[in-house]
Parts: C-alpha cells; structure tokens; sequence
C-alpha cells in the first residue's frame, strides 16, 4: 500500500529525557533495541512510540518532549510514577518477568497492579491508533505490552500486527 508506514511500539523510546534545573536533558538509550531497530525508524514516514524514561510531566514539558522527539520520529507516551510502580515495577516485572523465566514462587499479582497494567497499554493503544493507518504494520515489543495487539486489533482490525518477546515464553504448564 502506498505510504504505507511501520509503527514501532516499545514500553521505552531509544531516547531518555530528563530535567536538571528546569531544562530537559536528552540521552540516547542504550541496548541492542535501539541499536537494532535505529534503520527502521529512522526511514520515511514510521515511527517509534515509548515512553521518554520521564514521569508526571508539565503540559509545557509534554509539548517540548514531543515536539523534540516528532522530529525524531519518535513518539512519546507520557506515563505517570503511579503507572510505573504499578504497571511496570509491579505487574511486568513482578508478575510477567518471574513466570516466563520459571520463576512462579516469586511472581506476585495485585489485582490493582493488573489494572494498571490494563490501563497503561490502553494509553499506548491510543497513542498508536491515533498514528495508524490502514496498510501500516505495527510491531509491538515485549512482554509490558502483551495486552497492546489485542486492543489495537479490537479497533482496526485489518492492520498488520507483528509481536516480538525479547524474554523466553513459558510453556503451558506455567499457566495451568
């Protein structure tokens, strides 16, 4: 399809922003994601939408990050220190992260840190279909965003969808 364009969903952008006396600060990621995928999102019209590492952003901020990141072609999901604890340290990393890696004895679950986990991905599904087009591919990244393809595919359901785990995906005997 024609300007057909392919989104790339992770829960961090290959850059990181801070603010050190009121100004942001910018630093790139490290690790073979960003390294990897840098000619992908670098091209024509795609995208990288993530989070910029930065929590509880002023409106003002927001914009800046934004619009620095757009011209990157990056896309930014600003996420609170709530969704973080909740979403990231708690159900993906206390939940997620034990039982792909045979590890039930120390997986948690919180209902509370589901629901967030619930939420967050909904708040990149938005970000997402407010990109998307019909021809586009998405490819989500990892296990912080297993729910993302089904809420994606819920509301555009034609859109070519690829997923990747970076983590090992436990057998059905984990589950059971």
């Amino acid at each position: 399809m024609e300007n057909a364009k392919t989104i790339i969903v992770s829960n961090r952008l290959p850059f990181k922003v801070s603010i050190h006396d009121h100004e942001l600060k910018w630093q790139s990621s490290e690790g073979g994601l960003a390294t990897g995928l840098a000619d992908i999102y670098q091209k024509g019209d795609n995208i990288w939408i993530g989070w910029p590492g930065i929590c509880d952003v002023s409106e003002t901020h927001a914009a800046e990050i934004t619009a620095y990141l757009r011209k990157r072609n990056l896309l930014p999901v600003f996420l609170t220190r709530k969704d973080i604890d909740e979403y990231y340290e708690g159900f993906s990393n206390e939940t997620i992260w034990p039982l792909f890696h045979y590890f039930p004895s120390y997986a948690k679950f919180n209902a509370c840190h589901w629901k967030a986990y619930r939420a967050v991905n909904e708040k990149f599904a938005e970000v997402v279909l407010s990109q998307a087009r019909p021809g586009d591919t998405i490819w989500v990244q990892d296990y912080q965003l297993l729910v993302l393809p089904a809420l994606i595919r819920e509301r555009m359901p034609s859109v070519s969808i690829g997923f990747f785990q970076h983590i090992p995906f436990p057998s059905f005997e984990v589950f059971r």
